[in-house]
């Protein structure tokens, strides 16, 4: 007999599956019983409100973000270029999984200041912060290597915390994601794949890696300046 923590994998994998092929809206706890081939009551008792189990797909998509920052960065050397590598996972993993990508960051209708179904679960809060935070030490380590050949010049000019500035740039590369995803971008960049649809991250690569380049040069100012 399938074990109670195992239904509730089984329930999650199956709304992960939904929302990467249809999107949130299409998302209900019914559907996801009858999928999973069980009793349209059974997901109640893993996920009381629909935020519950959205809550629940969207730790998926924020744990398998946390996992390509880490290897975004695995033999990089500088801060610098760990956030640049950092940066363009973010928008690949955007243009990837653009319905998990929209639920993810979408906290009005997530369970982010609620306590998780299972009280042994981290709340949503305590995997996405991880995420800004990390931007935030990228970005302070850069300031620091900045402060530091800009005071040996002689030279320096005061700059905005590193979280602000990290949630300048997030809001940035978040931007660049979406309006690449909907074709405004290559259209204003005269950059329009074949066919006149949106590229993916890989038909597109040289154009968003010069995008996020130019996000980072925007808010830290360009290397060796």
């Amino acid at each position: 007999m399938e074990s109670e923590s195992s239904l509730r994998e089984r329930l999650i994998d199956v709304g992960v599956d939904l929302v990467m092929t249809e999107g949130s809206a299409s998302l209900g706890l019914r559907e996801i019983a009858r999928r999973a081939g069980v009793s349209h009551g059974a997901p109640r008792r893993y996920f009381p409100t629909h935020h519950a189990l959205l809550s629940s797909i969207a730790r998926r998509g924020f744990e398998d973000l946390g996992s390509r920052f880490t290897a975004a960065i695995v033999d990089t050397t500088t801060p610098r270029i760990q956030l640049q590598s950092v940066a363009r996972a973010y928008v690949e993993y955007a243009l990837e999984h653009r319905e998990m990508f929209a639920l993810m960051f979408r906290h009005d209708l997530l369970d982010s200041e609620r306590h998780a179904p299972d009280e042994d679960e981290p709340r949503l809060r305590e995997l996405t912060l991880p995420m800004f935070e990390r931007i935030v030490g990228l970005v302070a380590r850069c300031r620091a290597e900045q402060e530091a050949d800009h005071r040996r010049g002689g030279h320096f000019a005061a700059a905005p915390p590193p979280a602000v500035t990290a949630a300048t740039l997030w809001s940035n590369l978040h931007g660049v994601a979406q309006l690449w995803a909907w074709g405004s971008l290559q259209l204003a960049l005269e950059a329009v794949p074949p066919g006149g649809g949106p590229a993916d991250a890989a038909s597109g690569s040289a154009p968003l890696d010069r995008l996020v380049a130019a996000v980072l040069d925007a808010h830290l100012g360009p290397v060796n300046s």
